[in-house]
């Protein structure tokens, strides 16, 4: 199953290739003898995309931020949380095959990557805005002064839109995937001489976003 844009209000699912070849507003591809390199309008789109490799090539995001964010001063976390709370911000996340264990195995493979997908979301949008709002201030008030890294998970996001009859095509017949590389992560690094919550394990947090 191709997978076309759908509504550009909240939410769109494009796969790697057809954005490539028709990227959208904001967005300009150079071809390269080795690839792809991806320009973006950074008034406008925040690029959490690691560089890739495709079929046709290793594809640059030129002005991508990555996948892990790092911070180190309060002026850096504002700047993000900015982009965040006013930007539509773009993930590239995989439809995978699930696999199984074998009877007496202890765990699966990991599961075979079927096609990858620009995933983009709207944080300007007033319940997407909220719901990012409202899980930052938590994480941060619960590690004032420390050291953290939060987790931003979007697989409800991507389960609400693909729904329970959603299908990859293969070779072998159609599958209904299971969604990885759902999230990406802020890393915020604090000054504090003795920040042993952080060393510990201690100051991670995760929260989910919705769509209505």
């Amino acid at each position: 199953m191709t997978i076309s844009k759908v509504s550009r209000s909240k939410m769109s699912v494009t796969e790697v290739e057809e954005f490539l070849k028709k990227p959208p507003a904001g967005f300009t591809v150079e071809r390269l003898p080795s690839g792809r390199r991806v320009r973006s309008d950074s008034d406008t789109c925040l690029v959490l995309i690691d560089d890739f490799c495709s079929c046709r090539g290793r594809v640059a995001f030129q002005d991508s931020l990555g996948r892990k964010v790092k911070m180190h001063n309060l002026w850096e976390y504002t700047r993000v949380r900015n982009s965040l709370l006013s930007k539509r911000i773009y993930l590239l996340m995989s439809a995978c095959e699930e696999s199984f264990p074998l009877p007496g195995k202890k765990s699966a493979k990991q599961p075979r990557v079927l096609k990858q997908y620009v995933v983009s979301i709207d944080g300007n949008d007033p319940y997407i805005r909220w719901e990012m709002e409202r899980g930052l201030d938590w994480a941060i008030s619960s590690v004032a002064g420390e050291s953290y890294r939060v987790d931003i998970d979007l697989s409800e996001v991507l389960q609400m839109w693909a729904g329970r009859n959603f299908r990859v095509v293969t070779d072998n017949g159609s599958v209904t995937p299971v969604w990885t590389d759902t999230s990406f992560t802020l890393k915020y690094y604090s000054d504090a001489l003795f920040d042993f919550p952080h060393w510990l394990g201690f100051s991670k947090r995760k929260f989910k976003l919705g769509l209505v």
